[in-house]
């Protein structure tokens, strides 16, 4: 009987991977590995303590496990190296899949968080793991946390101009995973994942104003300037750098994906942006 282990299960997309296999396969093919296993307690499956960056703990974290969703560690700069203990373990396992959470079109991007993600798409491919790649686009979710305070002025601050983002939803991401890791035929793969339909900030900011009530109009600046604005509400300056980036990348077509392979990948329309939105508005 093969069994999947989900890594970073207690994070947002990985608690969504499990809920998602757990609509489809016995909850006993099913490992999930946390730093905290308190915070997994309601997952419903096997939970294994393992730490990207504690090599020592990862041998009997995958210790009879078949196949592999590495989620992207969230410690941008210290990345390349826990993924590499992962990978490293994985094949020691003798693992038979490794599905990896990169990032759209990893190996070309101008983003900066593009690259860690491609230094381990290449240390994957020399490993001899069988690997896919799940390269995510934009999570519609990512601009929710800016919502408050931009209903708030009445103005969604970026610098994306009219660039648009194939968003899509954290669930349609995690449905793709989890449909990779429980059919046949992917190793080897590469799917660039995004949502159906793409969108402006300025489409973004007046869906928010329909659904609101309140006013809210996209205000577009210079990266540098962006970078200033988030940097002075208190956001660390890497993390805003990296915001701002994301931003400037969109407005030059890097973050607009046309292929529908996520929608063909799950056998269903990505999430609409109207239905995310709702979610944010509600929230």
């Amino acid at each position: 009987m093969s069994r999947i282990l989900v890594t970073a299960a207690t994070g947002q997309l990985g608690r969504l991977v499990v809920a998602k296999l757990l609509e489809t396969m016995p909850a006993d093919r099913i490992v999930a590995t946390a730093r905290n296993v308190k915070k997994a307690a309601g997952l419903g499956v096997e939970v294994r303590e393992a730490d990207y960056g504690k090599p020592e703990m990862l041998d009997a974290a995958l210790h009879g496990i078949d196949q592999v969703l590495l989620i992207s560690s969230s410690e941008v700069g210290c990345r390349v190296p826990q993924h590499r203990n992962v990978i490293e373990a994985a094949k020691r396992a003798g693992v038979r899949l490794l599905a990896y959470t990169s990032v759209l079109r990893a190996d070309t991007t101008e983003l900066l968080l593009g690259v860690e993600h491609r230094e381990t798409e290449v240390i994957l491919r020399e490993s001899g793991v069988p690997v896919v790649f799940l390269r995510n686009g934009w999570y519609a979710e990512n601009r929710a946390m800016s919502l408050p305070a931009a209903l708030k002025r009445g103005q969604l601050p970026g610098c994306a101009n009219d660039g648009r983002f194939s968003w899509a939803a954290r669930v349609d991401y995690a449905e793709a995973a989890a449909a990779v890791l429980t059919t046949e035929g992917h190793a080897g793969r590469i799917y660039e994942l995004a949502g159906d339909e793409g969108q402006t900030l300025s489409e973004f900011a007046a869906e928010v104003a329909r659904q609101s009530g309140k006013p809210l109009a996209y205000r577009d600046m210079p990266e540098a300037d962006y970078r200033a604005l988030l940097t002075g509400a208190g956001i660390p300056d890497q993390f805003a750098e990296l915001l701002a980036n994301s931003d400037a990348v969109a407005s030059r077509g890097g973050l607009f994906d046309d292929g529908r392979q996520m929608s063909r990948l799950i056998g269903r329309p990505t999430t609409p942006l109207a239905a995310v939105v709702s979610e944010m508005v509600k929230g």
